[in-house]
């Protein structure tokens, strides 16, 4: 009972809001930071883990002999994530090839929602050279998301202007309905002076937990508040320099523990929680960032074998190693494609093919006998850990 108050003054109000033909009970959070403050002293201990895995993240560029492939791979890998838990079913196969035209024709609307995904990211990322994480620079993010597809009907790259709800199959049932429209630019704004703020002096990443959370309640799109509530982690520690590049995503972590991410997302607005929702938050970020730095590790170790191998065993060592940085690059590419880029002829190209091929480096993934296409398979082995879709029942 003495911890009662305490809970009760991190809770938010209820307010009786229209939605459609029904009167629905809106949930409107407090402004952040929690008050009672967060105990940052019960959480050091997990915060120091997450603070080292990233720092050992953030210096990857000590161990990639290109970063930027690695960075351009990673973000695909975290587009095909993110939009999985949102129930889409395409992988990182898919995306890739597709990015490759490696599948002809209009892409299925799973493929298409990845890659504007993907472009909501870039442009994020690009934009915070010049612009200040901000509402402005979220929505801008919103409309590359999207773009096209389901969404587009959606009200890409504004607020909303009409009550949306969470789980159930109208408001009268949902799990949790968000502000309404009425509270809507008051939260925006309160959010918006969260992430400028410093007088709380709160480590940025805890405050990058409490601004996930936040978003996510807020909810202030019709589509896509998910997605980008999981960009928003990294484009905020990008911001404040504790990632120098944009290596950390969590969708791999949430999407493992789908069910416990949305009890704690709902535990901090029924009864304040804030504390067990950063645990699992700082949990997630030791162990995302720790993965990241062992895939990476091994695709280094990756390439520096194959091109050990191509060395020793090849019959034209010089193209068929022009040829394999090509496929570090991007791993599916068409003979053609490796023409332009590389300046070989055909017949050269499809010759460092073959050896490559004969090598068990790549393999022919169309089965087609004309625009063939290539696959470097145990990169995209490693890239693809974690990314098979999810079960339409789970």
């Amino acid at each position: 009972m003495a911890d009662a108050g305490p809970s009760q003054s991190r809770l938010g109000r209820f307010v009786e809001a229209p939605a459609g033909a029904e009167i629905v009970r809106a949930f409107v959070p407090p402004p952040l930071p929690p008050q009672p403050p967060i105990d940052v002293l019960s959480l050091l201990g997990r915060l120091s883990r997450a603070d080292r895995a990233l720092g050992r993240l953030d210096g990857i560029s000590t161990l990639l002999p290109d970063q930027q492939l690695f960075l351009y791979m990673y973000v695909r890998k975290e587009a095909v994530l993110s939009s999985q838990i949102e129930g889409t079913q395409s992988t990182l196969t898919d995306l890739l090839r597709f990015e490759t035209e490696a599948q002809g024709g209009t892409p299925i609307d799973d493929i298409g929602e990845v890659s504007n995904y993907v472009a909501a990211m870039m442009h994020g990322l690009k934009r915070l050279e010049d612009l200040p994480l901000s509402l402005r620079l979220i929505r801008e993010m919103h409309a590359r998301l999207l773009k096209s597809g389901r969404g587009g009907t959606k009200s890409p790259g504004e607020f909303r202007r009409t009550q949306n709800w969470i789980g159930g199959s109208r408001p009268g049932n949902a799990l949790f309905v968000p502000p309404p429209v009425t509270e809507l630019a008051t939260c925006l704004a309160a959010f918006e002076t969260f992430i400028h703020e410093d007088q709380s002096r709160l480590p940025p990443l805890i405050k990058a937990g409490l601004l996930h959370v936040q978003f996510e309640t807020i909810h202030p799109f019709l589509d896509g508040n998910g997605r980008i509530g999981r960009l928003l982690v990294t484009l905020y520690l990008c911001a404040q320099g504790v990632l120098k590049e944009p290596l950390l995503y969590l969708s791999l972590h949430l999407k493992t523990h789908r069910a416990t991410y949305y009890r704690l997302l709902q535990e901090v607005r029924e009864r304040g929680a804030w504390e067990a929702w950063l645990e699992f938050f700082l949990d997630a970020v030791a162990e995302t960032a720790t993965q990241a730095f062992e895939a990476a590790t091994r695709i280094v170790d990756l390439f520096k074998a194959d091109r050990e191998r191509i060395t020793t065993e090849s019959e034209r060592t010089g193209s068929t190693l022009h040829v394999h940085q090509h496929f570090q690059k991007d791993p599916f590419l068409t003979a053609k494609r490796l023409a332009e880029r590389t300046g070989l002829s055909m017949p050269t190209v499809n010759a460092a093919l073959a050896d490559l091929e004969r090598l068990g480096i790549v393999n022919e993934v169309t089965g087609r006998k004309r625009g063939r296409v290539f696959g470097y398979r145990d990169y995209v082995a490693i890239l693809s850990q974690g990314t098979e879709p999810l079960p339409a029942s789970a």
